[in-house]
């Protein structure tokens, strides 16, 4: 699973690298998102005639709470890739709600000596922004008139390079296959998976870090430095 990641590149830039028409709120640097939190992820949305339509970079929260859920208190923060399109959860958004999460890197935590050894895994020198496959919904409050939005980070099998880590992780989406990732008007069943299955598996790069970023406190540019 992915339960925590780091994403610090600029705002700014965010927005030129995954070509996005406007931003909705602020994205603040982070080394240690976490599930709950308002993070920034990248979308897209076309209605006919609506202002907002198109790429959008929107603070959603992590953990995804289906449209028909009763109620909020069993956010989902991953969605395995696997059973993406049968689980009743994940298969609308699947087909129709689709975003990249973007991510400098994310963290696991490994078994070692009775003990949990967290590790930082990201795409190599610089730690360059990624976009990781994710899935959004909205879900209205029942007593209320609050909507809140949020998302889940799509996962597979790790590639083998990382599997003694951890036996999971997240589905890095390559740039060139953002723009079909993201498109709203791809929701057949077939060639959703097609898309998935296309997806080649990421060339991650773990170093040791310290226990700190076990704490959801601790956010600071020591957590992703790598220890002995």
């Amino acid at each position: 699973m992915c339960g925590r990641y780091g994403l610090w590149t600029p705002e700014d830039e965010m927005a030129r690298l995954f070509d996005v028409d406007f931003t909705l709120g602020d994205a603040r640097p982070t080394f240690n998102a976490a599930p709950s939190q308002m993070l920034p992820v990248i979308l897209e949305r076309y209605e006919d005639g609506a202002e907002d339509s198109g790429r959008r970079m929107q603070l959603l929260q992590w953990g995804l709470v289906p449209s028909w859920a009763r109620d909020a208190k069993r956010p989902m923060i991953n969605a395995r890739s696997e059973t993406l399109l049968d689980k009743p959860s994940f298969k609308g958004a699947a087909r129709r709600q689709r975003c990249l999460v973007p991510a400098n890197g994310y963290y696991e935590w490994q078994v070692e000596n009775g003990g949990k050894q967290p590790w930082f895994l990201s795409q190599g020198d610089g730690d360059p922004v990624m976009g990781f496959a994710g899935i959004y919904d909205a879900w209205k409050n029942p007593e209320g008139d609050e909507w809140l939005r949020t998302f889940a980070i799509i996962t597979r099998s790790a590639p083998d390079a990382v599997g003694h880590i951890h036996d999971r992780s997240p589905v890095v989406v390559p740039s060139d296959m953002w723009a079909d990732w993201l498109d709203p008007q791809t929701q057949d069943d077939g060639d959703v998976q097609q898309m998935l299955d296309a997806i080649p598996g990421p060339n991650l790069h773990p170093r040791k870090v310290g226990k700190a970023v076990g704490n959801v406190r601790n956010n600071d540019p020591s957590l992703i430095e790598a220890i002995e």
